[in-house]
């Protein structure tokens, strides 16, 4: 099993610091994600960025959560499922559509449906759609921004998912009850 360290504010470099700072902020406690990315604060500053540039995307609540957990239960991450399950408690997402994410099963309706389809098939394919495949996207009522914000969010995804396989970062107190992993 492969660690990764996590920081605090104190252990952290230099450049880092005002970051963590940020995340207890934000957050009210440094999760252990950004204690782990803090080894690198370039990394840092790119997550932190991308999640508040996918947060002010044309995505909605539910739709911001249909793209992170889509993302997050394809990759099998172990720290983010439970962390966005969290997260879209506190955006008032309908818990149905959180289990639902977190099982695998259809959307509450072809709109989030597409999403999460054409999500899926993003990364699956690794950026690859076909023209069918995109147009079907499109008569669910989304368009090409969404399709970049998709991406947008897939960068972000990637960090996080990534960092915390090879880190193995432990999940973060508030999210443990939100615990997940993989169906075979």
């Amino acid at each position: 099993m492969t660690t990764l360290t996590i920081h605090t504010i104190d252990s952290a470099p230099e450049a880092s610091k005002p970051l963590l700072e940020g995340s207890v902020k934000a957050f009210g406690m440094l999760p252990n994600l950004h204690g782990v990315l803090a080894s690198s604060p370039q990394t840092l500053d790119a997550y932190q960025k991308l999640h508040q540039l996918f947060m002010d995307t044309s995505f909605n609540a539910e739709e911001l959560t249909v793209v992170w957990q889509g993302i997050n239960v394809e990759h099998a991450c172990h720290y983010c499922v439970p962390a966005h399950t969290g997260i879209a408690h506190s955006m008032k997402v309908d818990p149905a559509l959180t289990e639902a994410l977190r099982n695998e099963q259809p959307m509450p309706n072809a709109k989030l449906q597409a999403l999460y389809d054409t999500t899926l098939i993003i990364v699956r394919n690794r950026g690859h759609l076909t023209q069918a495949e995109l147009d079907n996207f499109y008569a669910a009522g989304y368009g090409e921004q969404q399709v970049l914000e998709i991406i947008l969010g897939l960068s972000q995804k990637i960090i996080s998912n990534y960092t915390n396989h090879i880190g193995n970062t432990p999940v973060d107190a508030p999210f443990e009850k939100f615990a997940w992993s993989k169906k075979a």
